[in-house]
């Protein structure tokens, strides 16, 4: 389980991104996950959401916070795999008996691993 006390996990230099408080906390999983242009130069563009946030949680925006993309990858190594998508990605993500996955959101497939 990520813990806010531990050194963040040293990837490469992959920029920021938004994450809800609840991700960050520890008190949801990762749900979704879309990337859109960046606000700015260290701006990646994704943003997570977890699986217990709702639309009045999301559109608060106290309970959005800017991150490194290597703390991100600490709560959720999949997206790790994702990164390089382009700007307009849309993913749910699933874990089951199968495995951990994305969902593409606009097609409904699943990415293969």
């Amino acid at each position: 389980m990520f813990k806010k006390d531990t050194e963040p996990l040293k990837t490469h230099n992959l920029g920021g991104c938004i994450i809800t408080k609840s991700l960050y906390e520890g008190t949801s999983k990762l749900k979704w996950i879309f990337r859109e242009e960046g606000v700015n130069l260290a701006d990646n563009g994704w943003r997570a959401i977890g699986d217990s946030d709702t639309e009045e949680y999301i559109n608060t925006p106290g309970n959005n916070i800017v991150v490194d993309f290597d703390r991100l990858v600490e709560i959720e190594p999949a997206v790790l795999a994702i990164y390089d998508m382009p700007v307009g990605t849309d993913l749910e993500f699933c874990h089951d008996e199968t495995g951990r996955y994305f969902i593409d959101s606009n097609t409904g497939k699943r990415l293969s691993s």
